[in-house]
């Protein structure tokens, strides 16, 4: 088995069947299956999924369990898995047919070699709702596309650049024998733990310049909602605090890794302390003083390294004024670049 499609699902009957459309591409799909994990779905969604299994019973498995939030759907998911490699899809997500196709074949090949690489990368598009222009995030300028690559190999990230787990396949060996990946249940933005963590345990990746996954946000009620991350602060500080406590040390892994994790958690560290500050709630302030004094008693050298980047600085700037600097930061940002 080459390839697994984990695909976690939670109340998403009205878009898994889109999903599974684009996932169910090939005449011959003997080597990929798609394991739906549903986490407790309180809608049509178990039906939906029982009746996609039934029509492609070679293929499709579903796994019914009782909620255990998304992490603990895609721990289900990984710890099924047949395939080499393991792909999450999200339930309200989609992949784009033709990039899949030439996706699978580079798998295919990769199945086939003495030495798989341990990391596929691909590029993914912001499906945002109500939008026209679409923004896709590539990574041609960090690396050489279809190229087995070292960690050293890879040039520096833009602050907009990050290996989400939209643009991750993963050996599932990597995954549940080298870094032992087991992520918080009941607990939102774990993606973020599972694009970090394993990574000291990837000593090979190759980058395809395919733009494959479609990645849904804008809908009522989504996680990454700026209302609905300031409530769930506490989840968004327990994430970074898995994340810290998995940063190596500076000599424990390849100079351009521990480059990349340091920008990686450079944006997290800034997107906790941002919607802190938004909450305007003092002890809210009091907790982004606490999340900082964790990263430098649990990562010093880490801590130094975030601190001396342009975002690390802003962040770090102490009282009214450094919080005027955030919201001001968070504004451009927003409005200008775009993003959440």
């Amino acid at each position: 088995m080459v390839l697994t499609f984990v695909v976690p699902s939670y109340n998403v009957e009205d878009y898994l069947g889109r999903c599974l459309s684009s996932l169910l591409i090939e005449q011959d799909l003997s080597d990929t299956e798609i394991l739906i994990v549903n986490d407790g779905s309180r809608d049509g969604t178990l039906a939906l999924a029982r009746e996609y299994e039934s029509r492609y019973p070679n293929v499709i498995r579903v796994i019914d369990q009782q909620n255990k939030g998304h992490g603990g759907a895609v721990n289900t998911g990984v710890a099924d898995a047949r395939g080499m490699y393991v792909k999450v899809v999200d339930a309200d997500d989609w992949l784009d047919m033709v990039a899949l196709r030439n996706v699978l074949a580079e798998l295919r090949t990769q199945a086939q070699a003495a030495a798989p690489v341990d990391l596929v990368v691909t590029n993914y598009t912001y499906e945002k709702q109500g939008k026209r222009i679409k923004k896709t995030v590539r990574y041609g300028s960090v690396m050489k596309p279809n190229t087995i690559l070292g960690w050293n190999e890879v040039k520096r990230f833009r602050p907009d650049q990050n290996l989400l787990m939209h643009s991750l396949i993963y050996r599932t060996k990597v995954l549940r024998e080298k870094a032992r990946l087991e992520l918080p249940e009941h607990t939102f933005y774990v993606d973020n733990i599972y694009a970090y963590s394993p990574l000291p345990q990837v000593r090979t990746l190759m980058y395809l310049d395919e733009d494959l996954y479609r990645y849904f946000i804008g809908r009522e009620g989504q996680s990454v909602e700026e209302e609905t991350m300031i409530r769930r602060i506490d989840q968004l500080i327990r994430v970074v605090r898995t994340m810290i406590d998995t940063t190596p040390e500076r000599d424990a892994v390849p100079a351009g890794l521990y480059r990349y994790l340091i920008h990686y958690l450079t944006i997290n560290m800034a997107i906790d302390s941002v919607f802190m500050v938004l909450s305007k709630d003092k002890e809210n302030y009091r907790r982004k003083d606490e999340l900082w004094a964790y990263l430098a008693e649990h990562a010093p050298e880490a801590d130094e390294d975030v601190r001396r980047t342009v975002i690390g600085r802003l962040l770090t700037v102490r009282g009214p004024l450094g919080r005027g600097l955030i919201r001001l930061g968070y504004g451009i940002a927003h409005n200008i670049v775009g993003v959440n």
